[in-house]
């Protein structure tokens, strides 16, 4: 346990100092702040346009559309920063081969693997949770405290969703050696989640779903019971990439 706090000590400090949480941080900030302006400006910039003939009018925007643009936002474009960002989390100590004098040195490898999966999920909460507070903030200013069904499920959701894209990034590093590696697992593994989503039986078990169907539980379409499957699934595929992540660095040759 020392060793684990110590070297998410270590991690978190060489966060602050690369500047990684701060443009996080600014990067989600701005996509919650661009939620409710996009959905408060969009009906009257295109209002009135004039098309060959057709005149174009949007009805008036309400908070559901500031929470739409939000998780559009947030799990298209925040999911696409969050890969960049953490592509080399563990890529980038075989490609510079910093573990090995702290391997040598006695540090348990399972902390190591642990200390870079929490820091990184600090750091996605942090984000993620400054992005959800400025969109409530103005949502709140522009249209007033519209109460959301199933609101708490669909934030989890997505927010986990990101834990799963950090485990694959992390289990790609390891596995692969490179951040091309990482990248290439990601990727492929939310390729194959895609394919995946084709199939609309396969969709309440599709861990993607939690980052692009949540919206149908803030409208009513769809029920908390429909992503439980997707939930429990997302967790269970977490689980089993952290594990596999302990065993393969265990074994890996740094």
């Amino acid at each position: 346990m020392t060793q684990y706090v110590a070297f998410c000590r270590k991690e978190f400090m060489e966060n602050l100092r690369t500047y990684r949480l701060l443009i996080m941080v600014a990067v989600f900030a701005a996509f919650g702040l661009m939620s409710p302006l996009v959905a408060k400006m969009l009906p009257d910039l295109l209002s009135g346009v004039d098309m060959g003939g057709l005149v174009v009018q949007i009805p008036e925007s309400t908070a559901f559309d500031s929470w739409t643009q939000f998780f559009k936002n947030n799990g298209q474009m925040g999911m696409l920063v969050l890969i960049i960002v953490f592509c080399g989390i563990t890529a980038n100590e075989f490609t510079k081969a910093t573990l090995i004098p702290i391997v040598t040195k006695g540090m348990n490898r399972g902390s190591i693997i642990l200390a870079k999966f929490t820091i990184a999920v600090v750091l996605w909460t942090i984000s993620y949770a400054v992005s959800l507070a400025v969109t409530w903030a103005y949502t709140v200013y522009f249209w007033g405290n519209t109460p959301l069904p199933n609101a708490g499920l669909a934030f989890v959701s997505l927010w986990l969703f990101g834990v799963l894209m950090i485990v694959l990034l992390i289990l790609g590093g390891i596995s692969l050696g490179n951040i091309y590696g990482a990248l290439l697992f990601s990727g492929g593994a939310v390729i194959v989640m895609a394919l995946v989503s084709i199939a609309p039986q396969a969709a309440k078990y599709n861990p993607m779903s939690l980052a692009g169907g949540v919206v149908n539980l803030l409208n009513g379409t769809q029920s908390a019971s429909d992503f439980i499957p997707a939930l429990l699934i997302c967790v269970g595929l977490i689980l089993v990439g952290l594990i596999a992540s302990l065993l393969i660095f265990d074994r890996k040759q740094l």
